[in-house]
């Protein structure tokens, strides 16, 4: 009986979730091929049918809310509105967000993967760089024009924002963790010019809830 329509890119996306939770959980190197294709109720040998090697599925599991606007990177609580003028403060906030921190399976791929990426072939940097360059154009967007380069602003947000996650996910102490992503996201937010409607006239903050977006 010939599978239904879809049968096959559905299976196919399947096997890239299962291996993006497994690649940001324990790694590339230590996850098998064995536990992707069982992560989705499949034997090893179907592998090759969908993907020419790890690597190249590897490539494909670097993708984020930014290219992909199926991916279910909206961790609970935060959701990201990429039509939305505001779009900028919105991606700080959910990068940084609690949300984000502690779901580590669903992690945008540039905060688990990195040192794995600059180990790899070029064909995964080559797609790391094309998220990077992604989350970079969106933060472009809606930057507010503050006497600097709007690009070389965004490159600065989106490289405090993932790196700023890296350093919080490393750290025993959550408080600590806390801190910093509290520090990376007030740097961020302040960078794009963000931060300003959040004064009252007296000049002194005030907390807004940020539209769109919920992120602690």
């Amino acid at each position: 009986m010939p599978y239904p329509a879809g049968h096959r890119a559905a299976v196919k996306k399947n096997i890239i979730d299962s291996a993006r939770k497994l690649f940001n959980r324990h790694g590339f190197d230590s996850v098998s091929l064995h536990q992707i294709m069982a992560g989705v109720g499949l034997t090893h040998g179907g592998f090759y049918s969908y993907f020419k090697s790890k690597s190249d599925l590897y490539a494909e599991v670097l993708g984020c809310f930014f290219t992909d606007p199926q991916w279910k990177s909206c961790w609970e609580g935060v959701h990201v509105d990429l039509s939305s003028t505001d779009v900028g403060s919105q991606v700080v906030r959910a990068y940084l967000s609690r949300q984000h921190f502690e779901d580590i399976e669903n992690s945008c791929p540039m905060v688990a993967l990195p040192t794995d990426v600059a180990r790899s072939g070029v064909s995964a940097r080559h797609a790391f760089e094309t998220v990077f360059k992604a989350m970079v154009s969106v933060l472009e967007r809606s930057l507010i024009q503050n006497g600097r380069r709007r690009r070389t602003t965004a490159q600065g947000i989106a490289a405090l924002s993932i790196g700023g996650m890296i350093v919080a996910r490393t750290v025993v102490d959550r408080a600590l963790a806390d801190e910093l992503r509290a520090a990376c996201m007030a740097v961020a937010l302040n960078l794009g010019g963000w931060d300003q409607g959040n004064k009252s006239k007296s000049g002194k903050s005030q907390r807004v809830q940020p539209r769109r977006v919920a992120a602690s």
